[in-house]
């Protein structure tokens, strides 16, 4: 594992302002949003507006992700997706969501998730998880990904390529009928080859016109997960695994979760739909 030192939080940069033209969500300037009370089988209609969204966010990731690099600052990254995601008239999902002060997560080495971006300057050898959500046509699309920084130790490498592949095995295991434990099924079956860690405190999510709709999609194999998965549900997997233990700790800023042991963690997600026989990702560039 890299001997690089741990983090530390960094300077915020002043709030980004996003066009007064583009729809914002309902819980910006509010404490919370509203509970979900509609359904988590959406119409077709919904879903291919959250297509448009998936889509937005997935090129927003992207159009980040190209300038990930030594020396670049974590707050950068946030320049970059927040103006793709607005120049295609979107709302970054996560700008004033419960007071959280920027357009996308970047969660560096040991941050499980919900770090800040801000003046961390990243560095050779660093892995950086990206995850935009974006918000238009009254939707959300939610993904994120784990990339590597210069020149990474093969320990952090596996890690990042067997945390993407927990997804794709998860995404394959969705059908209409099973019950929405065998994600985490698979997912923590698979981790455990390798005596990974599977964060189980913070999950897969529903999503819909609701960024967290209620519905919860565990990555671990939960005895209580018994919702039978239906055509039309959408909902997020989005796998965290560790190379250590799965306890954490929150910094000050109330947002940033970090392994307790600091030793490092990947993620990746995918909004997707349950079809009639499987699933549909909507979050494809």
């Amino acid at each position: 594992m890299s001997g690089q030192s741990l983090l530390v939080p960094g300077e915020l940069s002043p709030a980004r302002s996003v066009p007064g033209n583009i729809r914002r969500p309902e819980y910006v300037g509010r404490p919370a949003p509203k509970p979900y009370t509609g359904p988590e089988v959406q119409t077709p209609e919904t879903v291919e507006a959250m297509r448009v969204a998936g889509r937005i966010a997935a090129r927003a990731m992207e159009e980040a992700a190209k300038h990930i690099a030594p020396g670049v600052t974590t707050d950068e990254l946030d320049r970059v997706a927040h103006a793709y995601m607005c120049d295609h008239g979107a709302y970054p999902s996560t700008l004033g969501y419960r007071g959280f002060p920027k357009s996308l997560c970047t969660s560096v080495n040991e941050v499980i998730c919900h770090g800040i971006p801000d003046s961390t300057v990243l560095r050779d050898g660093d892995i950086v998880n990206l995850d935009v959500t974006a918000y238009i046509g009254g939707v959300h699309g939610d993904n994120n990904a784990t990339y590597l920084v210069g020149d990474v130790d093969e320990e952090s490498r596996l890690l990042v390529e067997r945390t993407r592949e927990t997804l794709n095995r998860a995404i394959k295991a969705v059908r209409p009928g099973r019950q929405i434990n065998v994600i985490g099924r698979v997912i923590e079956s698979y981790a455990k080859r390798f005596g990974y860690g599977v964060v189980r405190d913070f999950t897969g999510h529903g999503i819909n016109t609701s960024f967290h709709s209620g519905l919860i999609v565990p990555h671990y194999d939960s005895p209580h997960a018994t919702t039978v998965m239906r055509p039309g549900m959408t909902f997020t997997i989005e796998p965290m695994l560790t190379l250590g233990t799965i306890e954490y700790d929150v910094w000050e800023d109330g947002w940033t979760v970090v392994t307790k042991d600091r030793r490092r963690t990947a993620q990746f997600e995918h909004t997707l739909v349950v079809t009639e026989t499987g699933a549909d990702i909507l979050t494809l560039p």
